[in-house]
C-alpha cells in the first residue's frame, strides 16, 4: 500500500512495482475518479473532499 498526497508518485511507483513483482494495480483515485464520471451516489459524498485534495472520510 502506497499512501501519499496528490501528486506525489504513489501511480508511477504502483506502475513499476506491479509490473516487477507481477501484482495487480488497485488505485483509489481511479476508482473515484470513474464514480465521478458516472455520477454516482459515491460521486456526491466525495467530489467537496476531491476537490480541495483532502482525505475522504471511511464512514
Amino acid at each position: 500500500m502506497l499512501l501519499g498526497g496528490p501528486g506525489s508518485g504513489k501511480g508511477t511507483q504502483a506502475e513499476h512495482w506491479s509490473k516487477e513483482l507481477q501484482l495487480q494495480q488497485i488505485a483509489t483515485g481511479d476508482l473515484f475518479r470513474e464514480n465521478l464520471r458516472q455520477a454516482t451516489e459515491l460521486r456526491r459524498h466525495a467530489k467537496a473532499y476531491m476537490d480541495r485534495g483532502s482525505w475522504c472520510p471511511t464512514k
